[in-house]
């Protein structure tokens, strides 16, 4: 999740700041033309550049005789201001937006309605997950991945009983070691949940206040990373910081020595979806996709790799334990009952954006 940088730069968020921050920034796209004429047996596909590591389409290109061209996402934000530039002639077919997008894309008529009769995948996917508020019915969307934040540390030089409260990163032992993520929502969820204040809230004067917090904050703050944030630990930069729990996983599989709790405050939760544009040039291909990326084999194979919970059901059976077991890259049910859900904050998110770009240049 969760990502911040297209709406500001299309000017559509009348702040007088410049730059923007992802909620996990993307490399290596693979440039869309839309000169290309799409055909019925090609299938364009825009989503997290870790959603797809080498080979992952190749069976389904043997499969179905169809070619998957994908484009990295860069951000929720970039991928809206695109398909907005884009308008009627977008070639894009699947996208990938984190729940908080998919009910303001639905509202403006940029997600096509889903066939469910085409997707059978349906049928081994979590219940939990499905029906949420965000998109009833699963009309448009189908969750792909779960993701949250917390406080991250070197084993080797704390514990986790070290941090209970978001409060503890504003210790002044911590001046200059923090990392956190670039991540506006991310960022100003901390010190939203630090003030016992709605996260998702779109009051000016509680999101000024929660921008006052990341002032005092700031001395702390060594950097503000979303591009591999888990780097950071793995090379010994950064002892502790802020990460999503995927990149815990991929910290571990590196036998780094990091851990991640969850302070009493909570965190947010977020889910990358599976959705069609309504400007698709190829829906069934896109529908065919769909299922098999959300399918238990593919879907085991992408936790394994990239550490996000998957929502399908049957691929649990596939996963090891050091996964599945581990609350700091999987949410137990209590989390997952408990925890907030980030949601779209409207008109709201140009205060948090020129906030933020504040809190980044401040020193």
């Amino acid at each position: 999740m969760k990502k911040f940088a297209g709406l500001f730069a299309l000017g559509m968020i009348a702040v007088s700041l410049t730059a923007c921050n992802d909620k996990e920034t993307k490399t290596n796209e693979t440039t869309l033309s839309e000169t290309s004429p799409p055909t019925n047996n090609t299938v364009y596909l825009y989503t997290w550049t870790e959603y797809v590591p080498d080979g992952l389409l190749d069976d389904f290109t043997k499969e179905t005789g169809i070619k998957v061209i994908v484009s990295s996402l860069e951000s929720n934000e970039t991928m809206y201001a695109k398909l907005k530039t884009q308008g009627e002639n977008g070639g894009y077919d699947v996208i990938a937006p984190t729940n908080y997008f998919v009910a303001k894309m639905v509202s403006e008529g940029m997600l096509m309605p889903l066939d469910h009769s085409k997707l059978p995948v349906i049928k081994e996917l979590n219940p939990d997950w499905l029906n949420k508020p965000y998109d009833k019915g699963n009309q448009y969307s189908l969750p792909q991945f779960l993701g949250n934040s917390g406080i991250a540390f070197n084993t080797n030089d704390y514990k986790g009983e070290d941090f209970t409260s978001w409060s503890d990163l504003w210790k002044p032992e911590f001046a200059g070691k923090i990392q956190l993520l670039d991540d506006t929502r991310e960022v100003f969820n901390i010190a939203l949940l630090k003030i016992g204040q709605d996260p998702n809230t779109q009051d000016p004067k509680i999101i000024e206040q929660a921008y006052q917090e990341l002032l005092k904050l700031r001395p702390n703050i060594l950097a503000f990373n979303s591009d591999n944030p888990a780097n950071s630990f793995i090379s010994g930069e950064v002892s502790v910081g802020q990460l999503w729990n995927g990149s815990v996983r991929i910290a571990k599989k590196e036998q780094a020595p990091l851990d991640m709790v969850f302070p009493k405050e909570g965190t947010i939760l977020w889910v990358d979806n599976l959705a069609i544009t309504s400007t698709s040039k190829n829906p069934d291909a896109a529908h065919k996709l769909i299922n098999y990326m959300l399918s238990a084999k593919i879907a085991a194979k992408l936790t394994k790799e990239i550490g996000y919970p998957t929502s399908n059901i049957e691929a649990l059976k596939q996963l090891p334990d050091e996964i599945t077991k581990d609350p700091a890259i999987y949410p137990t049910s209590e989390m997952l009952q408990n925890y907030p859900w980030q949601n779209d904050v409207g008109e709201a998110v140009k205060y948090y954006e020129a906030y933020y770009q504040q809190l980044k240049a401040s020193q």
